[in-house]
């Protein structure tokens, strides 16, 4: 990688809206002179113009914020510009601002200010992917998903990324880990039920299934990032028994089974199978509580 480019990757969304404005399209195809220097200038655009940003990250758009915005912009009208890029003399494709450009259409505007800039395909999913991260407005697993889909779609290395988003590798990481932590898990996180400091410390944990059973104890009894280290320590410590015949390994298809009940009770599930297809399951109940949740589940 040249040194222009690995400059160019460290000046975040800023350097790819101004590059972006320096490859014009040609006349023929967007019309005359005067179309062509509105480029990169604010314009007042036809909403029913404007496609929604097919790479846009963020799939939550809270209604109640919404509505305040459009309230906001009954009175106000919308302060800061979208971003959008030209697909044809009469069609604008979002880059940025998708709740803003919904907010408006709830508050009847027919027109809306925009930046008219010229990317590709790549260009667009990197500005909405970075302009969504520095408004920090997305939630840890968003983030995650847009780290994954900028190294996938955009062919960055971690340290490319981090320095596209002005964060270090050891944080890139710690965001892209979060994935890999069972699906129950990641919706609290989403949903904020779970802190970063509680992801950080489960993902300390190998086996899944460990993960959810404390999981379920952070959501249960509340515990602190520190008290979930700790406990994190402790089984980390806990001697491995290797006295008598140990187990047969589970085959991927009775883990997945595993994982996936573990998943469903939100609580530690084992399975035990000989090899003449029998077994067991084995539910971990945290307190009677717990144990009725459980039943309730299973219809008892």
């Amino acid at each position: 990688m040249s040194a222009e480019k690995r400059n160019a990757l460290g000046r975040g969304l800023s350097a790819l809206l101004n590059d972006s404005v320096s490859v014009l399209p040609n006349k023929s195809e967007f019309g005359s002179s005067s179309e062509m220097s509105s480029m990169g200038s604010v314009n007042e655009i036809n909403i029913s113009e404007i496609e929604v940003n097919p790479f846009q990250p963020r799939t939550d758009f809270d209604h109640n914020s919404l509505a305040e915005l459009a309230d906001s912009i009954k009175i106000q009208g919308l302060i800061q510009p979208i971003t959008i890029r030209r697909i044809n003399a009469h069609r604008y494709q979002l880059i940025s601002g998708e709740r803003r450009l919904r907010a408006s259409k709830l508050a009847g505007l027919t027109q809306i200010p925009a930046y008219i800039r010229t990317a590709n395909d790549q260009q667009m999913l990197e500005m909405a992917l970075i302009e969504n991260i520095q408004r920090e407005n997305l939630n840890a697993i968003e983030v995650a998903l847009s780290f994954q889909r900028m190294i996938d779609e955009c062919s960055l290395k971690q340290e490319e990324l981090g320095e596209r988003v002005s964060k270090n590798r050891s944080t890139v990481t710690n965001y892209l880990r979060l994935l890999k932590l069972p699906p129950t898990i990641q919706a609290s996180i989403r949903d904020g039920q779970v802190s970063m400091g509680h992801a950080r410390a489960l993902i300390a944990v190998d086996d899944p299934a460990k993960q959810i059973f404390i999981h379920q104890q952070i959501i249960h009894q509340g515990l602190s990032v520190r008290k979930v280290e700790e406990l994190v320590r402790d089984l980390q410590r806990s001697p491995v028994k290797k006295e008598g015949k140990q187990p047969e390994p589970l085959s991927f298809q009775v883990q997945k089974i595993q994982d996936d009940l573990a998943s469903k009770f939100s609580t530690q599930v084992k399975l035990k199978v000989s090899s003449q297809g029998k077994g067991t399951i084995e539910i971990t109940f945290l307190s009677e509580d717990d144990l009725n949740r459980i039943l309730e589940m299973l219809d008892w």
